[in-house]
C-alpha cells in the first residue's frame, strides 16, 4: 500500500507547525518588548543620551525577566531561545545594508590602521588584564573586550555563539557599554573643548571625528557625542566608527580560530586528567553569518539599495536586534549578575581608559605618520 503524497506532506508540515506555536509565545513576547523599546528610543532625551532602542530592550527584559517571566518560562522559553539565536545571526547580517566599502575610502589608510590598532591592543588588553590581573574567566574577558573594542552592545552578541557564553556574562558586558559608552557622550566634547588648548590630536573638527569614531562603543553613542561638536565632526566620527563595525567579521573568524586553539592547548595540558582522555580536539566554531555579513555588505556596494528599500532593511536589522536584546534580558538573572562583582566593571573601566589615552596615541601616532 502506497502513502499518497497528501498524507505525507501533512505528516512533514505537522512537526514544523507544532514547533512554530511552541516559538510563537516567546516570539510575541520578545516583540513586545521590541515594540516598547523601539518607540521609547524615539525620545528625545534617549536619543541625546545615546540609549538606543537595544539597550532600551535589554533593561526592560531583566525587569521582566525577574519578575514576571519564571511564571511563564516554559511556554516562552523555546520562542525565547530562537530570538536569542537565529533572529541575533539574521540581525547582524542585516546589520550589513547599513554599511559599503566605499566607505573605507572615505576616511582613508590613516582610518583604517586608527581603527585596527584601536580594535586589537583594545581587546588583547582586556585578556591580558581580565584573565591574567584581575583573575576572571575567559568568556567575560572576551565579550567585555569585543564590545569596548568594535560597536558596543552588536558586538557583544555577535562573539556570544562563538564563546557561548552564559546571558547574565553577556549582560554584564552589555552592562559596561552603557555605562562608559553614556560617559562618553559627556566626556568626548569636553575633551575636544581641551584639545583646542592642548593640540593633542589634530584640531579639526573631522580629525577629532575619526577619534571619537574609533574609540568610543556604540554608534549611536558615537553620534551622540560628534553632534555635539558639529556637522563635520558627526560625519567624520559615524564612518570612522562604521569602518570599524565592518572589522567585526574578520575578528570573529580569528576569535574562533583562537578559541579552538585555546581550548586545545587546555586540553593538552590536563590530557592526564580522566575528563581529558578522550582525545578529542576542539572543533572551529565557524561563524558563517560573519561571512553572510560582509557579503550583503558587497552586495550593497555593487547594488545600492533604493533609500526606501535600505530605510526599510535598517527598520527590519533593528527589530531583529532588539528582539533579541530583549531575549538576552528576559534570561539574565540579577542574582547572578550580583556574583560577578566589581571585577568586570573594573575591567571595562581599564578599557575605557585606554580607549580615551590609547587611542589619542594611537590617533596621533599614525596621523602624523600618514603625514
Amino acid at each position: 500500500m502506497h502513502t499518497s503524497r497528501p498524507t505525507l506532506a501533512r505528516s512533514v508540515a505537522t512537526p514544523r507547525l507544532l514547533r512554530l506555536l511552541r516559538w510563537l509565545p516567546g516570539l510575541a513576547l520578545s516583540a513586545a518588548i521590541a515594540l516598547a523599546a523601539i518607540r521609547l528610543g524615539e525620545l528625545p532625551w534617549l536619543q541625546t543620551h545615546g540609549l538606543s532602542p537595544l539597550i532600551v530592550a535589554i533593561l526592560f527584559g531583566i525587569v521582566l525577566g525577574n519578575t514576571i517571566y519564571p511564571y511563564i518560562g516554559t511556554q516562552c522559553g523555546p520562542g525565547i531561545a530562537v530570538a536569542k539565536q537565529t533572529l541575533l545571526r539574521a540581525g547582524i547580517v542585516v546589520y550589513g545594508f547599513r554599511l559599503t566599502f566605499h566607505d573605507v575610502g572615505h576616511v582613508g589608510t590613516a582610518g583604517i590602521v586608527i581603527d585596527a590598532l584601536v580594535l586589537t591592543s583594545t581587546f588583547a588588553l582586556s585578556l591580558f588584564v581580565g584573565r591574567r590581573m584581575l583573575g576572571l574567566d575567559r568568556d567575560t574577558s572576551t565579550l567585555i573586550g569585543a564590545g569596548s573594542a568594535i560597536c558596543g552592545a552588536a558586538a557583544v552578541m555577535a562573539t556570544e555563539p562563538i564563546v557561548k557564553a552564559r546571558a547574565e556574562k553577556v549582560t554584564v558586558a552589555v552592562s559596561t557599554v552603557v555605562v562608559f559608552g553614556t560617559l562618553a557622550i559627556a566626556l568626548y566634547p569636553l575633551l575636544y573643548q581641551w584639545n583646542l588648548a592642548w593640540h593633542l590630536l589634530p584640531v579639526d573638527a573631522s580629525g577629532f571625528g575619526i577619534y571619537i569614531g574609533s574609540t568610543v562603543h556604540e554608534v549611536a553613542q558615537v553620534l551622540a557625542a560628534a553632534r555635539t561638536i558639529s556637522p563635520q565632526a558627526a560625519d567624520s566620527a559615524v564612518i570612522a566608527k562604521l569602518v570599524r563595525v565592518m572589522m567585526l567579521a574578520p575578528f570573529l573568524l580569528a576569535l574562533s580560530l583562537w578559541m579552538r586553539r585555546d581550548s586545545s592547548g587546555a586540553q593538552q595540558s590536563n590530557a592526564h586528567h580522566p575528563s581529558h582522555r578522550d582525545g578529542k580536539a576542539a572543533r572551529v566554531t565557524i561563524p558563517w553569518f560573519a561571512f553572510a555579513f560582509l557579503a550583503v555588505v558587497g552586495l550593497n556596494t555593487a547594488a545600492p539599495l533604493s533609500p526606501a528599500l535600505r530605510a526599510d532593511a535598517i527598520d527590519i536589522d533593528t527589530w531583529l536586534l532588539t528582539m533579541s536584546m530583549a531575549a538576552l534580558g528576559l534570561t539574565t538573572h540579577l542574582s547572578a549578575i550580583r556574583r560577578a562583582g566589581i571585577k568586570p566593571l573594573i575591567l571595562a573601566a581599564l578599557l575605557f581608559g585606554w580607549l580615551i589615552a590609547g587611542g589619542a596615541l594611537i590617533n596621533r601616532l599614525v596621523t602624523a605618520v600618514a603625514g
